[in-house]
């Protein structure tokens, strides 16, 4: 018996695996807060230069939305005119518009002008941060279990978090930002590896597509909170102190049994094995608690190289990386510039979240006909999406919304879809170090899009058709991999190798369950009662 016919005899959907999920689902709304919060904290409201007659000039940052002078003249924003006609640059300083925000770190610390690029330049260290945290945590997973990383990975999310809120300036906000960065990594990976670990072949892109509900949620519920919250400090102080609430995660969050047995801790596996089949009412068959070789034998180790060693994998790694490249790439360059928009920023940001719910819903609904032809659609609508904004003119910012909606609505689906698709093409010996290494791809993309974002400053349409042409390139390449849809997952790198000439897709997979983990094969059944 392999593990996957273990995790099915004792229920690979059952009641403990949708608890499971409820605690991995739980800290993906406050990831939703901190990868979104950036949109509201530095947003930059309307100024102006301030001029020495100004009342408080010493130390006043904001005024009042209706002030007489107008903030949204450009040649004021940066510039003083003197008697001459000619533009001085602002020597005391800036004054705000609180019309929206009380305050944000723009305000506080002058982001403007000269020094406008700090602020997407913060937003790129902070994805610099979830590129090291997959790499990072990524590996101590590895070594000390998903449970013990995920705690950490919580922990230390909470308490950086919370220092955010008391930067004393922009470089220590930064740096803040990014340990929040690595540490969010470290739950996104370690919750989708152990939800996925726990869980049968057939169910498996739930673990997924499940917790991005949760996500999609936080998405929603944080343009409330900035809603009422305009404050920076108090805004990063409320979505962050939850965190802490989370400490009874000790004593409820489990291990992966398939970790445990992969580092020669069998009677701990079998503990946690026997445990599950309970709250699932089954009974752990006696051959696992009895037989030392019921789970196999050794396996020969396997590294990154691996993923490109062979031809028809290295062509498969190549797309899926790019892929992973390209959805994070477009997902937070249209989720960031969404205050470019011109409509209610905090109704536009509650409407990106509400979309991501029926994306996935239709990601469940079309995925088991085909992952290739899933894959390739969703991404041709966000790429075309993108590229429609382009001839809708700048005094619409309805119609460019509604488009960006479809955009956001198709590369929503992508992502979902990906997840799924990587984990089924890479063989089991590689898969868990080819989602790490895709997710590494996915956070380069991330780091770049604020700064493809600052390029609109200079040419609006830049940002636009990057995001529009990089999606559809993807949507031909996907074209190139094979459909995994109830195929049996590829175990070896021979396997995947040889992809076109194994099993017949018609026999799919041997190991599938019904909602309570139920094998519906009754062969496989019988052997199991066999082997008990």
């Amino acid at each position: 018996m392999n593990f996957d016919q273990i995790l099915a005899a004792i229920g690979g959907f059952g009641r403990y695996q949708k608890i499971l999920y409820i605690w991995i689902c739980l800290p993906q709304i406050l990831l939703a807060f901190h990868m979104m919060v950036s949109i509201f904290t530095g947003a930059t409201p309307p100024h102006r230069c301030r001029e020495s007659s100004d009342p408080g000039a010493g130390n006043q940052t904001l005024i009042p939305a209706t002030d007489t002078v107008n903030l949204s003249l450009s040649n004021s924003s940066c510039f003083l005119s003197d008697p001459q006609q000619q533009d001085v640059p602002c020597s005391h300083g800036w004054v705000y518009s609180r019309e929206v925000f009380q305050s944000t770190t723009v305000t506080e610390w002058d982001l403007v002008c000269s020094k406008a690029g700090l602020n997407s330049l913060g937003s790129s260290i902070y994805m610099s941060g979830l590129l090291v945290g997959s790499v990072l945590f990524g590996a101590m997973a590895d070594r000390y279990g998903r449970r013990f990383v995920l705690l950490l990975s919580i922990a230390l999310q909470t308490v950086f978090g919370v220092a955010v809120a008391f930067a004393p300036n922009f470089p220590v906000y930064v740096i803040l930002r990014f340990a929040v960065g690595a540490t969010i990594s470290g739950v996104i990976i370690n919750a989708f590896v152990l939800g996925t670990e726990w869980t049968c072949t057939k169910r498996r892109m739930l673990a997924g597509i499940i917790t991005d509900y949760a996500f999609g949620l936080g998405y929603m519920l944080l343009a409330g909170v900035a809603y009422l919250i305009r404050d920076w400090r108090k805004l990063q102080l409320a979505i962050s102190a939850p965190g802490f609430l989370l400490i009874f995660y000790i004593r409820v969050l489990p291990q992966s049994a398939r970790w445990l047995l992969a580092n020669d801790r069998r009677e701990e596996a079998v503990a946690l094995l026997r445990k599950a089949a309970l709250i699932n009412g089954r009974v752990l068959p006696p051959a696992v608690q009895v037989d030392k070789n019921v789970l196999g034998g050794a396996k020969r180790s396997h590294s990154v190289v691996d993923l490109v060693r062979r031809p028809q994998m290295r062509k498969r790694t190549i797309i899926l990386f790019y892929i992973w490249f390209v959805n994070v790439l477009v997902y937070y360059g249209l989720s960031l510039g969404v205050s470019r928009l011109g409509t209610n920023l905090y109704l536009t940001q509650f409407v990106f979240g509400l979309v991501e719910i029926p994306a996935r819903t239709l990601v469940l609904l079309v995925l088991p006909f085909s992952r290739r032809l899933s894959q390739s659609g969703f991404l041709a609508v966000g790429g075309l999406a993108c590229l429609l904004m382009l001839t809708i003119p700048a005094d619409h910012p309805n119609l460019l919304t509604g488009l960006a909606m479809v955009g956001k609505f198709g590369i929503t689906a992508s992502f979902a879809v990906i997840y799924v698709y990587t984990a089924e093409l890479f063989p089991t010996v590689v898969r868990q170090t080819g989602i790490g290494v895709s997710s590494m791809f996915a956070r380069m993309g991330g780091v770049l899009a604020p700064v493809i974002n600052m390029l609109h400053n200079h040419s609006p349409a830049t940002p636009l058709i990057i995001f529009g042409m990089s999606p559809l390139l993807g949507a031909i390449l996907a074209l190139a991999l094979p459909e995994t849809t109830n195929r049996p997952l590829p175990d070896t790198l021979e396997e995947a190798e040889n992809w076109d000439i194994r099993l017949d897709p018609g026999k799919g997979n041997p190991e599938i369950c019904d909602d309570v983990g139920q094998i519906e094969n009754s062969t496989e059944l019988q052997h199991l009662q066999s082997q008990s």
